[in-house]
């Protein structure tokens, strides 16, 4: 692949009914995003220079020039604000565009606005959202959510369950796999072995057994076994203290058990600044923290912090790849 000095990052336009238009341009009217990567727009042209303009942000002006991969699929009108098969199935075109040009070597990374799982499904993708939709389309079989925040990384082992089938998916097996697979997937993205904690399931990781079994029944057993083959690894900790120790850099990333325990923290300490990375895909893939805000969509008033974190990090990780394998 021929590569430019400088990463280029795909960012995906997202669903144009949400904040998607609205944050990618935002981000982009960031001058000093051209020190760290170039950026090809993917999405609807005309939606995103019609946002820009009601922004007053010049998209395309001398000051501010973007390129654009045009995927002209909105001719028809929609209502901004609300799920509809249209958007949705647009969104999903743009993720598929971003891998195509990905796989033919044009962009180095993709950094997604957000989409609705509703609105894609509208649109006729039987995906729960962007992490699956991507280890489709690129044959990926292990992959996992993680959120990068400043410091803190927080790989989890469940996401979309509830509470008490989360609680029931962890096992010894899935635990070791996923502490083994995010030792390998965090050290070549960073370009160095990782250091791994893992949180407790409950109260204090149980004070030796007082406030459950689960820690010494199967997140011990299963760092034990980690450890021994190499991994370092340690745990649990209580999951009232760890991510804060993560934010501060006791450890390059946090293990959490289920969806909650790791976006409250990562919320709570970095809202804005928090970057959902999908681990174990063959390219980089970044995306905001969040989703697509229909009930602030088409006033102007989203905060775009999370997208340019996302477009920098994308960038930032490439680079650490390359580095890592030039030496």
């Amino acid at each position: 692949m021929d590569r430019s000095p400088l990463p280029v990052v795909g960012v995906t336009m997202g669903d144009a009914a949400g904040i998607g238009p609205e944050i990618v341009s935002k981000a982009l009217a960031d001058a000093n995003l051209a020190a760290v990567c170039s950026v090809l727009i993917i999405g609807d042209e005309a939606v995103l220079r019609s946002t820009a303009a009601s922004l007053a942000l010049g998209l395309g002006s001398d000051q501010f020039a973007i390129a654009f991969f045009d995927v002209p699929n909105l001719g028809e009108k929609f209502e901004v604000g609300v799920d509809a098969a249209v958007t949705g199935k647009a969104s999903a075109q743009y993720i598929e565009t971003a891998v195509g040009l990905w796989r033919e070597g044009k962009i180095d990374a993709i950094s997604t606005a957000p989409i609705s799982k509703k609105a894609i499904s509208l649109g006729g993708y039987g995906f729960a959202g962007h992490t699956e939709f991507l280890a489709d389309l690129t044959q990926t079989e292990q992959f996992a959510m993680s959120f990068f925040a400043n410091q803190l990384r927080v790989v989890l082992l469940s996401t979309h369950l509830s509470l008490v089938d989360a609680i029931g998916f962890l096992n010894i097996e899935r635990l070791s796999n996923l502490i083994t697979f995010a030792d390998s997937a965090l050290s070549k993205l960073l370009g160095r072995r990782v250091s791994i904690a893992v949180a407790g399931l409950n109260p204090h990781a149980s004070e030796g057994g007082m406030f459950g079994s689960e820690e010494q029944q199967i997140i011990i057993p299963a760092i034990e076994a980690c450890r021994t083959n190499g991994i370092d690894v340690t745990g649990p900790y209580s999951p009232d203290t760890i991510f804060l120790r993560g934010y501060k850099g006791d450890f390059d990333a946090v293990i959490a058990l289920y969806h909650d325990q790791a976006t409250i923290a990562v919320k709570s300490l970095s809202f804005g600044a928090g970057v959902n990375v999908t681990l174990g895909l063959p390219l980089v893939r970044t995306s905001v923290d969040h989703g697509t805000a229909f009930d602030i969509a088409g006033r102007g008033v989203a905060d775009a912090s999370s997208m340019s974190a996302a477009i920098r990090l994308a960038a930032e990780l490439v680079m650490s790849s390359r580095n890592a394998n030039s030496i």
